[in-house]
């Protein structure tokens, strides 16, 4: 079986802009680590129990599913990150990360020093357009930026992209890695949590053209539930033709609270029907409709 987690060393910190820090991860396990290669590829971060120190992992098998043979789903303390960037020659891997109070990774990376060390799993990646796209349409808030940063380098020169990029502060702007046929808007003092999304409303404004496209967005989860109603249910566009992330929840804990008192039968019925073989997207249509249903 492969080697699921590894040891990350950090190598060194630095700010990329006011509100994003980069930590360069190396050491001896990182020299295997197995980049998948994809644009928007993620792992997570574990961290150990903060009263006991123990170091809580799940079993995950070859498919990515997991199980908690180790003190249960609720022991295991992790976040989820983009690879930035992973330099296979020397095993160094970059992950940024948005700087904000009271994120479990954000702030152990605002203090990590050279030498700390975390625990990450193999990486994943969801960004795949058929092979016959012509256009892409690619909107993010600040935690998905270090993915959209990724795709234009993996992009090929004939393929026009349409790129937005949600970020607090006009400060936060980036310098995205150049493409011939790409063309970026920056939206500043919008969403991230520090004001109302207008990421719904690019995607429903923006002209699509014609010919073959794919639609990649990531951000706060209810935003992008939205988008995906509008893209799945009003442009109609097959699932191969997009990929729609929530990567993280506004008022998180809030709605843990919410979650955990769901009724029993409700996430049940949630969990049952994940674990069958139906069609993904029309799970995912009652599930976000579930959510919805109970104010999540």
């Amino acid at each position: 079986m492969s080697t699921m987690f590894f040891q990350a060393t950090v190598l060194a910190t630095r700010y990329l802009t006011p509100g994003m820090i980069r930590v360069t991860f190396g050491g001896p396990e990182l020299s295997d680590f197995p980049g998948t290669g994809i644009a928007d590829e993620y792992l997570r971060l574990f961290f150990p129990d903060p009263d006991t120190g123990h170091l809580h992992l799940p079993h995950i098998d070859e498919e990515g599913r997991w199980t908690y043979p180790d003190g249960g789903r609720e022991a295991i303390r992790c976040s989820t990150y983009t690879v930035r960037r992973h330099r296979r020659d020397d095993g160094d891997v970059d992950i940024d990360f948005v700087v904000h109070k009271g994120g479990l990774a954000s702030e152990w990376a605002q203090q990590a020093k050279p030498g700390d060390t975390i625990t990450v799993n193999r990486p994943r990646g969801l960004y795949a357009p058929p092979k016959d796209v012509t256009w892409q349409l690619l909107v993010a808030d600040a935690t998905g930026l270090p993915a959209l940063a990724r795709i234009p380098e993996q992009t090929p020169a004939h393929v026009q992209s349409r790129v937005f990029v949600e970020v607090a502060e006009v400060e936060h702007e980036q310098k995205l890695p150049p493409h011939p046929k790409a063309t970026i808007t920056w939206l500043h003092k919008s969403g991230n949590g520090a004001a109302p999304s207008r990421m719904e409303d690019v995607v429903r404004a923006v002209p699509l053209p014609s010919g073959s496209g794919y639609v990649w967005v990531a951000g706060e989860q209810r935003v992008v539930r939205a988008i995906r109603k509008y893209v799945r249910h009003e442009l109609k566009l097959p699932p191969e033709r997009y990929q729609l992330v929530g990567y993280w929840t506004h008022e998180g804990e809030a709605w843990e609270a919410k979650w955990e008192a769901l009724p029993d039968a409700v996430k049940s019925a949630i969990e049952a029907g994940w674990a069958s073989d139906r069609d993904r997207e029309e799970l995912r249509d009652e599930y976000d409709a579930t959510l919805e249903k109970f104010g999540l």
